[in-house]
């Protein structure tokens, strides 16, 4: 059996938090002044840049729903070096590339 991903978790034990958090998440979404796209692209740097390897795969199919391109999904990992090194390509590249594939 999977194991429970933390938003179902805290959906489960904290349902008010989960939901301040995703309403939360839907104000910045909304208020930012960017398109679904290039949100979802800049969300990717920022995970990737991190080295959050699960974000960055489950964004990458967002973006691509959102009309990212391939190419697009890879450049938002690969630029990540400028300010991180390879840190963020080395953890997230892969895992970002198969997802969006994957979507």
């Amino acid at each position: 059996m999977a194991e429970k991903h933390f938003f179902e978790i805290m959906g489960e034990e904290a349902p008010g938090v989960n939901k301040a958090f995703f309403d939360l998440v839907g104000s910045i979404q909304k208020d930012a002044g960017l398109d679904e796209k290039t949100f979802q692209l800049i969300y990717i740097a920022i995970k990737a840049a991190n080295g959050e390897i699960g974000p960055v795969a489950a964004h990458a199919g967002m973006a691509k729903k959102a009309g990212a391109t391939r190419e697009e999904v890879r450049g938002a990992v690969i630029v990540t070096m400028m300010t991180n090194g390879v840190t963020g390509i080395a953890s997230c590249l892969g895992p970002a590339l198969d997802a969006y594939d994957k979507a």
